[in-house]
């Protein structure tokens, strides 16, 4: 089964849940819930499966659960497939 690996920064109590990937390829998503009690986490499986296309189960934090800094699995996705997705959010 393929996956996908992404690397981001994860930014909460922001005014709207929104992804972001930089000129250098950085990629940032933003979320409306604070940081309190996992629902940031909670809220960053449920953008991610939505802007990918995936259910939520297919997204797995795997480090960073109480960082800024994540590293996120897509299964179901490759990489290829998941850079397509991505380039639709660069700025």
């Amino acid at each position: 089964m393929s996956f996908a690996i992404l690397h981001l920064k994860a930014k909460p109590n922001g005014r709207l849940n929104q992804v972001q990937v930089a000129a250098d390829g950085g990629l940032t998503v933003r979320l409306k819930v604070s940081a309190h009690a996992g629902q940031a986490n909670a809220e960053l499986v449920a953008v991610l499966a939505k802007v990918f296309g995936v259910s939520k189960s297919s997204v797995t934090i795997i480090t960073g659960h109480t960082a800024p800094f994540k590293k996120v699995r897509l299964d179901g996705l490759s990489e290829q497939e998941c850079q397509q997705v991505l380039a639709r959010y660069q700025t």
